[in-house]
C-alpha cells in the first residue's frame, strides 16, 4: 500500500481527487492510503439532515456536502484525517468486513496509549469510556458515559472504496457543539488529549496508518510477514 501525506489539504479538492483516482484506477492499480488535516469544515454524508447543523453553528465554518455514508461531522486541524484507497475485490472481504478493518485499526492505534476503544451497535465509529459523570441528555442512548474519539464514513464504487476515517488527536473541540454529531443529539466528542494522552500529530498518523497497513491487507497476504510499506510525501491531493 502507497501511503501518501497531504498535509494541510483543502477537502473539497481531496474528495475530488479521491475521486478522480477511484474513477482511473485499473485492476491493477496498487492500494493507496492517504493522510492529511482538513482546515475547518462541517461536512454533511448523503443521508445527513440539516437540522444536525444547529442554529448556533460558526458561518464561518464551511458546509460541504459529500457523498460519503452518514450524517454531520466535522474536519479540523489536529485531526488524523485517513482515506484508504482499496479494491475489495483482491482484498478478499466484503464492505461489512472492511467497516470492522477500519474499527479495529483505531482501537488498536489507541491501545498503544492505554486507551480502551470500542464499537456501538448501529453507531459507526470509535468511543471510549468517559470518566466523568454520564450526561443526562443520552440517559438512553447507546453511547451512554462514552466519547466519540473517531468517525467513519466510506464510499464504495465499483468495488473500491474512497472517504475513511478520522482520528481526534489535539483538536478545538467546541465546533462540534454546533452539531448533533453523526446525527446524535448530547453525543459527547472527544481527542487523545481528553484522554491524557499529549502527543503530535505526525505520531498518531504513523501509528495510525501502521494499524491500517496491517488490517487492510488482503486475506492471502494476511499470514505474511509485515513489511513497512512505502511512503510518499506529498502537499496536494
Amino acid at each position: 500500500m502507497l501511503i501518501r501525506h497531504l498535509g494541510m489539504a483543502d477537502y473539497a479538492s481531496t474528495v475530488a481527487a479521491m475521486q478522480q483516482f477511484t474513477a482511473a484506477r485499473t485492476p491493477d492499480a496498487p492500494d493507496e492510503l492517504w493522510l492529511c488535516q482538513h482546515p475547518p469544515v462541517f461536512t454533511q454524508g448523503i443521508s445527513g439532515k440539516t437540522e444536525h447543523l444547529l442554529p448556533h453553528a460558526n458561518p464561518d465554518i464551511p458546509v460541504v456536502a459529500t457523498n460519503r455514508g452518514g450524517q454531520i461531522t466535522y474536519h479540523g486541524p489536529g485531526q488524523v484525517v485517513a482515506y484508504p484507497l482499496i479494491d475489495l475485490r483482491r482484498s478478499g472481504y466484503l464492505v461489512k468486513e472492511y467497516v470492522r478493518r477500519l474499527e479495529q485499526a483505531v482501537i488498536d492505534t489507541l491501545a498503544q496509549w492505554h486507551v480502551q476503544g470500542q464499537r456501538v451497535a448501529g453507531a459507526p465509529g470509535i468511543y471510549v469510556r468517559l470518566n466523568t459523570a454520564p450526561s443526562p441528555e443520552n440517559a438512553t442512548q447507546p453511547f451512554h458515559g462514552l466519547g466519540k474519539i473517531a468517525a467513519l464514513g466510506i464510499k464504495v464504487s465499483q468495488h473500491c472504496t474512497y472517504h475513511g476515517l478520522a482520528l481526534n488527536v489535539r483538536m478545538d473541540l467546541q465546533p462540534y457543539n454546533q452539531i448533533n454529531p453523526c446525527g446524535y443529539a448530547h453525543l459527547k466528542t472527544v481527542d487523545l488529549t481528553t484522554m491524557g494522552v499529549h502527543i503530535d500529530w505526525q505520531e498518531a498518523a504513523n501509528a495510525l496508518a501502521r494499524q491500517l497497513c496491517v488490517q487492510l491487507a488482503s486475506t492471502a497476504a494476511a499470514s505474511a510477514p509485515f513489511s513497512a510499506p512505502h511512503q510518499q510525501r506529498q502537499t496536494t491531493p
